[in-house]
């Protein structure tokens, strides 16, 4: 049976690790071709390796723009077409309160997770332009929607930027075929919590575990978010399953920003009963 993804051409950024490994993976079993984009060359070649003829890597620095150019290129001399990118590539940003920020650290921060994200449309469009249509997902986060959702400032506002950037262009776009979307994935189980805490890389990627058990009880589903969560977002949004959507972001956190969680408010309420000396509701 055909995948989701069935002869498809995508682009991972960031695939080597995380989130954007699991989705190159998930791409590849859904049928699609998959440029793996990023910056660690023995692990991206590992990768490929891995997953036969479907999938080849390309180092890629997404904060250069002869880096993001070059990547489209070789996706479509390569596999003549270019039908999803998916942004992804990320990294930790300055901590700390904001008169301790160093702006040079702040903007080296921007260029990868604002500065890759606008790279990538911009020269992915031109390419889905004119073969009249594509899709493009771009990597946002509930960091960016509420405020306290990030050991980084700097990094809730790139993420911000990059919501609001994906609605903007989606609005030009749309117009010609091209989806553009994000996805704002909630506490999901990866090394970047401890990247963003100074952990080496190798230390960082080992981390997952930990997290994934700190973050259990953060939101109404009592699980952390996995990387297939992520992915599989991605998948419906890469497929012609979603065809009418267009300037969305997609949060995908468990029910973490909807609100006070219900165990949390019958406390509040149980502890405001006392005070009153009231009954609870079945008295």
């Amino acid at each position: 049976m055909a995948g989701r993804l069935q002869g498809k051409v995508t682009i991972v950024t960031g695939g080597t690790s995380g989130i954007g490994r699991r989705t190159v993976e998930v791409f590849v079993r859904e049928g699609a071709f998959v440029l793996i984009a990023a910056r660690r060359e023995k692990e991206g070649n590992e990768l490929a390796d891995s997953l036969g003829e479907r999938a080849e890597f390309l180092r890629t620095d997404v904060s250069l723009e002869a880096d993001v150019k070059a990547m489209v290129a070789y996706a479509v001399d390569r596999f003549g077409r270019l039908d999803c990118l998916f942004n992804n590539a990320g990294g930790p940003a300055p901590v700390g309160g904001i008169e301790t920020i160093p702006l040079e650290d702040a903007e080296a921060a921007m260029s990868v997770l604002f500065g890759g994200v606008l790279l990538g449309m911009k020269h992915a469009a031109p390419v889905m332009k004119a073969q009249g249509g594509g899709s493009i997902i771009n990597n946002g986060s509930v960091a960016g929607i509420r405020a306290g959702y990030s050991s980084s400032m700097i990094y809730s506002a790139a993420k911000a930027a990059v919501i609001h950037l994906t609605r903007c262009v989606a609005m030009e776009l749309g117009e010609l075929n091209v989806r553009v979307n994000s996805i704002s994935p909630g506490g999901v189980a990866t090394g970047i919590f401890g990247k963003a805490l100074g952990l080496p890389m190798e230390e960082a990627e080992k981390s997952a575990e930990i997290v994934k058990q700190a973050l259990a009880s953060w939101q109404p589903i009592r699980r952390t978010g996995m990387t297939d969560d992520i992915a599989m977002a991605a998948v419906f949004l890469a497929s012609d399953e979603s065809t009418f959507v267009n300037g969305h972001d997609l949060v995908v956190d468990g029910g973490l920003i909807g609100g006070r969680q219900w165990s949390v408010q019958q406390e509040g309420l149980n502890l405001l009963r006392a005070a009153f000396g009231v009954g609870g509701p079945e008295a």
